[in-house]
């Protein structure tokens, strides 16, 4: 069975409930919005508010991973509004608070304003890791204990790889992680990092094998649109 490529839009269904010019209006948002958010932040209502953000990016890209992908989440251009990061850092933060975290860890620099606002939901501290040398760790005083429990947010979840070496820096302190989350798990629900996980919307988009990948074969150039090279 061969799979077919598909347009960048064709993966997220188009809720329609809120124009982009209401998104984009912060009086609006802060006036009418985000109760709503917050109350109903399913998978269809996060999935909308990429799609009306233009967070939605269609072409050939090298993700994270190092796998190739006809669509791009660019959480980014979500997060920019401080009403948007906080109804998803909201949503996230009671999926996560029976676990009773007391730190949130995130791997720089996806993972830094949701893990910001997951833990102010949650009411406790924010840190990252950062890469040295090519591997992630904690810098500019940042240090966890055997007494913290973690949780490790995230942006997007695409194979785990980031998430599950973010967990490592936490035990490698010290600590006991007890649960990772993120905005969008991209891998549809197959990836596993080991710890429980908690997603607020789920989307299987299609990646490639960078050696079998047909965009390649088709001769159009991959791009890296995040924040690691």
């Amino acid at each position: 069975m061969t799979e077919t490529v598909v347009t960048a839009a064709d993966y997220i269904s188009d809720a329609g409930s809120v124009p982009a010019t209401e998104w984009d209006d912060p009086t609006w948002a802060w006036a009418q919005g985000l109760e709503a958010m917050l109350l109903d932040m399913n998978s269809d209502a996060v999935l909308s508010l990429y799609r009306q953000s233009g967070a939605l990016l269609e072409g050939h890209f090298r993700l994270t991973s190092g796998l190739h992908s006809p669509a791009y989440l660019q959480s980014a251009l979500v997060l920019q509004h401080p009403v948007h990061a906080e109804a998803l850092g909201r949503a996230l933060a009671d999926r996560l608070r029976a676990a009773a975290p007391t730190a949130v860890l995130s791997p720089a620099m996806g993972g830094l304003i949701i893990g910001h606002e997951v833990a102010r939901a949650l009411g406790v501290r924010a840190i990252f890791a950062e890469r040295v040398d090519g591997k992630l760790a904690l810098r500019r005083g940042f240090s966890l204990s055997s007494a913290d429990r973690v949780a490790v947010i995230e942006d997007i979840v695409t194979t785990g790889g980031s998430t599950r070496e973010t967990i490592v820096v936490a035990t490698d302190a010290g600590a006991t992680v007890t649960g990772a989350g993120s905005i969008i798990d991209r891998s549809g629900g197959s990836s596993d990092v080991g710890v429980p996980f908690q997603a607020l919307a789920a989307l299987k988009v299609l990646t490639y094998d960078p050696a079998s990948c047909p965009l390649c074969q088709a001769g159009t150039p991959a791009v890296k649109p995040g924040s690691r090279t």
